[in-house]
């Protein structure tokens, strides 16, 4: 295991919050879709700051890319609709920041995983992962345990989400709009980056770039609302709700593009409940007052027992596993 190291949140010391801030400018570097030269002066900037800022970055840099040398690449993601195009990603391996282990990764990122498309149908099982091109160059990316139905009608382009969660790039064109539908709601897109949602109770639609418009078609009753960069909508049975997020937060959230689950004062129970979705071995929180310790990291998302085993050795935690269950408890 790597000398980094999992801590209660609430108790982040001075040189844990640097690592923190290290791995946070090594993520939103990997994940960005177009890293400027303003991005290159500011972390740049932050590094020359002071020798700590400057060792925690190269530290770090150097763990991620002994993973990437020790780790085996996935199936690269096909591309749909455009064959004479075809382009292949490789997927952001697992970085190391408050916490994790290169081993952990190397089991985590050569898991199998399935995908299956049928004609317009494309879905991945619980831990997948899976990205689809269309002629129009839109990009889908679909996360774990997801199905997606892609259809033209008439001029319109749309996407069926059915249940999971899906990230959308979406080429612009006002002859042909592109609206997702999940239930009986809807998000029209207006030249746009977003992610929808939805779980058994609840849809949540959140826009990281552009504009886009979500409504109830068949309520009329129900206003609808245009959504700008950083609005997070979640529609319930009691109502829909609006929230403002950090670029930061919707950075973090999409950790799951790179195969990571990234944790930041997010709770035991939370945590667990978040690695639930990427794996069939489920982590059960059998004491409250455990779930409620509040934790920071960035883990593999298809290897929770690497996870357990840090809160295990860290926090002092008790585990007793049991077939395709792992409890923990104080």
């Amino acid at each position: 295991m790597s000398d980094s190291k999992l801590e209660n949140s609430g108790e982040v010391s001075g040189s844990e919050a640097v690592r923190m801030e290290a791995a946070d400018w090594i993520l939103r570097q990997r994940m960005a879709e177009d890293w400027t030269e303003n991005d290159q002066a500011e972390l740049l900037n932050w590094r020359e700051q002071s020798t700590s800022h400057l060792l925690a970055y190269l530290r770090l840099e150097a763990a991620w890319k002994q993973t990437d040398r020790l780790v085996a690449l996935r199936t690269p993601m096909r591309t749909i609709f455009a064959p004479a195009s075809r382009r292949f990603r490789r997927p952001s391996l697992a970085l190391v920041a408050v916490l994790l282990a290169v081993t952990g990764v190397a089991v985590a990122l050569t898991r199998s995983y399935r995908e299956v498309d049928e004609g317009h149908r494309f879905s991945t099982g619980v831990g997948g992962h899976k990205q689809v091109t269309l002629a129009d160059g839109s990009i889908v990316e679909l996360n774990t345990n997801t199905v997606i139905r892609l259809s033209s009608e008439g001029a319109t382009r749309t996407a069926y989400l059915d249940k999971g969660e899906a990230y959308f790039r979406i080429a612009h064109d006002p002859a042909h709009p592109f609206v997702v539908i999940a239930g009986n709601r809807r998000v029209i897109d207006v030249g746009t980056t977003f992610v929808v949602r939805r779980e058994p109770k609840a849809l949540s639609v959140t826009l990281i770039e552009g504009k886009a418009r979500f409504d109830t078609p068949a309520d009329q009753s129900s206003p609808a609302i245009e959504l700008r960069p950083g609005d997070e909508v979640v529609a319930t049975a009691a109502g829909v709700d609006r929230i403002k997020k950090s670029q930061g937060q919707m950075l973090s959230e999409l950790g799951w593009r790179s195969g990571n689950l990234v944790f930041s004062g997010t709770t035991l129970a939370e945590a667990a409940a978040n690695f639930n979705r990427y794996n069939r071995t489920k982590l059960v929180v059998t004491d409250p007052r455990v779930g409620r310790l509040r934790i920071n990291g960035t883990f593999a998302a298809n290897n929770a027992q690497a996870f357990v085993d840090a809160t295990q050795v860290v926090l002092g935690l008790r585990l007793e596993t049991r077939p395709n269950e792992i409890l923990i408890s104080k």
